[in-house]
């Protein structure tokens, strides 16, 4: 994806939030700024969202040794999404369409997303999806890979979010699914530390991508997260984050399962903001 003036203003905005809490002084905070501002200037050519926000994490830290940002926000909506799992687990249950549901509910739970976001509305969202009609919906695609994959990757995105995968993953009860997580703590993205307190190691084998950005970047990843990746028939991507990483990549069955969250994102897809999206990178069946 091109460089867009407007992913700027969406990092100053969460960076505004993270640095109100912070206790280091103003000018503190306006050096942060502006060196922000100046990594902005210089990774114009190539520039990748992730790898910008990466990199800001990394200052981030610098400036107030804060390693983890969001572990109080984390633990708050993993807290959330669990008290809702058993409401949600018996509609599934009760569903006319199991699958359908358990898809829709993963889809709604990727508004959690502290990096976009300061605040978002759960309820609201899953509401709203159980009733609307898919922007893209390549869900049959999706259902029909998972027949015959052996093995799939599903690659996981914010924590609360996770729960709601968890659900998903339940519901499809594939023998051999494999969740990835971020190596390192990044924005509200889930870690090994997420998968284990959601139960998430229950119905998949964790594994970790080995790198702190808030996507899947195949180049810096570890050596086992992308011998799984090369090994998956089937790789199930969530979230805007993975999306911006991995859209271009035409040498594995990719499904992507997204809110579009931003502008940018809404154009790349030509959906609206707010938009539901099951995309599938290789259409195999004929419609």
């Amino acid at each position: 994806m091109k460089t867009d003036y407007r992913c700027f203003y969406c990092f100053a905005r969460a960076y505004e939030n993270l640095l109100a809490k912070e206790p280091i002084s103003n000018e503190t905070k306006r050096a942060f700024t502006c060196e922000m501002a100046q990594l902005f200037l210089n990774s114009q050519d190539g520039f990748k969202a992730p790898v910008y926000s990466r990199e800001l994490r990394q200052i981030f830290k610098r400036y107030t040794g804060n390693h983890d940002p969001y572990i109080d926000e984390k633990r708050i909506s993993n807290d959330l999404a669990l008290s809702l799992y058993p409401k949600y687990k018996e509609l599934v249950s009760q569903s006319a369409d199991s699958f359908d549901t358990a898809l829709r509910l993963a889809l709604a739970g990727n508004i959690i997303d502290f990096g976009i976001h300061h605040q978002y509305d759960l309820n609201g969202t899953i509401t709203k999806v159980l009733q609307s009609k898919l922007a893209i919906d390549h869900s049959a695609e999706l259902q029909r890979q998972l027949r015959t994959a052996k093995m799939v990757l599903y690659l996981g995105d914010n924590s609360g979010e996770i729960v709601f995968d968890r659900l998903f993953i339940e519901t499809i009860a594939h023998p051999n699914v494999y969740f990835a997580v971020r190596g390192f703590p990044v924005i509200n993205d889930v870690t090994i530390d997420d998968a284990i307190y959601t139960k998430m190691d229950s119905v998949a084998k964790i594994i970790s991508n080995g790198y702190d950005a808030p996507s899947t970047i195949l180049e810096k990843s570890s050596v086992e997260f992308n011998e799984i990746f090369l090994k998956a028939d089937l790789v199930i991507s969530k979230g805007q984050g993975n999306f911006e990483g991995l859209h271009d990549n035409t040498s594995k069955n990719i499904l992507f399962l997204l809110m579009t969250k931003c502008d940018v994102i809404s154009e790349v897809l030509n959906t609206r903001k707010g938009d539901f999206v099951v995309k599938c990178n290789k259409m195999i069946f004929n419609n």
